[in-house]
């Protein structure tokens, strides 16, 4: 198990230094693993990517927790650095897939779901790698999952461990790619937003983030907004009544 998988004692640090690059979609996940990095970093910047996804909920979703992150946690508001947001939609029409075209989300011949964006997260990382040079960052902080994840060989630690390698051999860096859900359950991450932000956190989460694949932001459901039906939404909700029916304590590793 990578060290830099591993969320460390809940408290964090007692003086946080350095800098992170959050790769941040406005979801369960990235949302977590900011909090995750404004307790770890004295500068924590965010960066999302406009690939061409079918609807535009998520990208109003991270301006939505970016906001209400400061605005509940002063002590994190003055970390949170600056939002970028990359133009990649020529990469989206390259990687069809069911989330940038109007396709049915079901198993492909592949035996991969058609949610599948092939190499989206490698992508997502040396853009993200190229912005961190030039902002004097190291850390890149992501929420792949290998415990509760979607079938996606792009979340592996294996990949992302390979793609550290090339990324800074690459540009002659040291960056370091951070992903503390690597192995923990939904539940847990509900857990871990809990540990990080307590209920206040959570109630962020539920309200703000946005995780639901076709886009549904009406009826919010204790678990958040979402239509309940695809694999994201049944990912986020199973965790949930998992770390509900466990007592909202769920013990993260």
């Amino acid at each position: 198990m990578s060290a830099s998988s591993l969320p460390s004692s809940p408290s964090g640090p007692s003086a946080p230094s350095g800098a992170a690059l959050v790769l941040f979609s406005g979801g369960q996940d990235s949302s977590v693993c900011l909090a995750w990095a404004l307790e770890r970093y004295a500068r924590v910047e965010t960066l999302g990517f406009d690939y061409g996804q079918r609807h535009s909920i998520e990208m109003e979703a991270r301006q939505a927790v970016r906001h209400q992150v400061a605005a509940r946690f002063p002590h994190w508001a003055e970390r949170l650095g600056e939002d970028h947001v990359l133009d990649i939609r020529s990469f989206g029409a390259v990687a069809e897939s069911a989330l940038t075209a109007d396709r049915a989300i079901e198993m492909t011949e592949r035996g991969l779901p058609s949610t599948f964006v092939p190499g989206r997260n490698l992508v997502f990382l040396i853009y993200a790698a190229a912005l961190a040079d030039r902002r004097g960052i190291e850390a890149l902080v992501g929420g792949m999952c290998e415990t509760d994840f979607s079938g996606y060989p792009d979340c592996r630690r294996d990949t992302l461990d390979a793609m550290q390698t090339a990324l800074n051999l690459g540009m002659d860096r040291g960056f370091r790619v951070e992903t503390p859900l690597m192995y923990l359950t939904k539940a847990q991450t509900w857990a871990l937003a809990k540990t990080l932000g307590g209920e206040d956190l959570v109630d962020l989460i539920v309200v703000e983030s946005h995780t639901c694949y076709q886009g549904e932001r009406g009826e919010l459901h204790p678990w958040g907004h979402g239509c309940g039906e695809c694999p994201a939404c049944e990912l986020r909700e199973k965790g949930y009544a998992e770390w509900d029916a466990a007592g909202r304590e769920v013990l993260v590793p």
